[in-house]
């Protein structure tokens, strides 16, 4: 069926003109809403020409070209020329609209399946129980000694009251949306996005792992308050200043965290 604000074309299927003779815009949703059928018919068969994607939807190409466009401006899909196997025919190859893995990863991936099988079968291996458990402490630990060594020049290049803020900030590139903020005796560093939280949920060491990770970073003692991966809205870790003692871990931390992932 033809989405009929768009595939229409010619006086009669012009919509009536608003105040001042301007023709009211599609509605929002509605162009989202094409835009992801576009998507979906390029995941789902393969780099395509805007004729094949609007000969799919039953749209107009004109209509079709519009939200490629939009959808090359936002990375979501970028355009090739099309392989040509045999001889090529006279003329310009013909173009093709592929998605990016940026326009991939906006579809279900099965990436927290796979990692949590993973280190499940790290664990079983090892021969499972509190050497399984340790088996995946040290895997974390590898992991997150790798990942920090991205972040270590950037903190030490900070004055020690500014560290908080060049982790967070590092912590930020890496997709992790970190802000740090003063508190009572120290700084809270907040991480609204976890993008292992599905994972860490089933396996902790990843959290306690990076706690580990942060406090050598830092070169202090830290304590997690709360993490998304147990409920919690934000990651927040407390970094008392030096010389003083962390604040009281019930003034932030919920009910369903405290003392659940000491450092």
């Amino acid at each position: 069926m033809k989405n009929v604000s768009e595939a229409q074309t010619g006086p009669a299927a012009a919509p009536a003109a608003g105040p001042g003779g301007a023709a009211p815009a599609p509605a929002l949703d509605e162009q989202r809403g094409t835009r992801n059928r576009v998507v979906r018919s390029i995941l789902d068969h393969g780099p395509s020409t805007a004729a094949e994607v609007a000969l799919r939807l039953q749209l107009t190409q004109a209509a079709v070209r519009r939200h490629l466009d939009t959808l090359v401006a936002e990375g979501v899909v970028e355009p090739r020329e099309k392989r040509v196997y045999g001889a090529r025919g006279r003329g310009r190859p013909a173009k093709v609209f592929a998605l990016t893995d940026c326009g991939r990863d906006a579809f279900d991936q099965a990436y927290d399946k796979l990692a949590s099988d993973a280190l499940r079968w790290i664990a079983q291996a090892a021969g499972g129980g509190e050497m399984g458990e340790a088996a995946v402490a040290a895997f974390a630990r590898a992991r997150l000694a790798a990942q920090a060594e991205g972040y270590r020049d950037a903190v030490e290049a900070a004055e020690p009251r500014g560290r908080a803020e060049a982790l967070a900030k590092a912590l930020t590139a890496d997709g992790y949306a970190a802000t740090a903020r003063s508190a009572p005796v120290g700084e809270q560093l907040c991480q609204h996005h976890c993008p292992v939280a599905h994972v860490a949920e089933q396996f902790p060491q990843l959290c306690e792992a990076e706690t580990e990770v942060f406090s050598r970073l830092l070169g202090t003692h830290v304590q997690r308050l709360a993490t998304i991966a147990h409920g919690d809205g934000v990651c927040t870790t407390f970094i008392p200043r030096s010389g003083t003692e962390p604040a009281p871990q019930t003034t932030t931390a919920s009910t369903s965290t405290a003392g659940r992932n000491p450092a």
